[in-house]
């Protein structure tokens, strides 16, 4: 099995209030805000942009995920760099991370695991 296509991009920030509204006069709409400084925006029917604040210490980052349909079902090819296998997020996702050959790292995020 393959990746699907572009899932989202991955923003943190310094400020989610001043990233919101940058994203929204750029023609994004607000689909949700969390509780903690960070939300999610779509610009029509492409890939979701989840933008997160972080403290001054940190250096903000932009990651594009990558869509998995299954976990359990992604057997990535021997060249690819597996960094961390696919894990529970606390979002409700599951996401692996990979290296690239430039050592760029990529965000890859499957449905979470049906509980039976």
């Amino acid at each position: 099995m393959t990746t699907d296509g572009i899932e989202a991009v991955f923003l943190t920030t310094h400020n989610w209030g001043k990233a919101a509204k940058f994203f929204q006069a750029l023609g994004f709409n607000l689909e949700f805000e969390t509780d903690h400084n960070s939300g999610q925006l779509r610009s029509g029917d492409g890939p979701y942009l989840f933008i997160a604040e972080v403290p001054a210490s940190e250096t903000p980052e932009a990651h594009v995920v990558l869509k998995v349909p299954d976990a359990d079902a992604f057997r990535p090819e021997a060249i690819v760099d597996v960094m961390t296998p696919f894990q529970d997020t606390h979002w409700g996702t599951r996401e692996m991370t990979v290296r690239d050959p430039d050592g760029r790292i990529w965000r890859l995020q499957a449905p979470a695991k049906a509980h039976k």
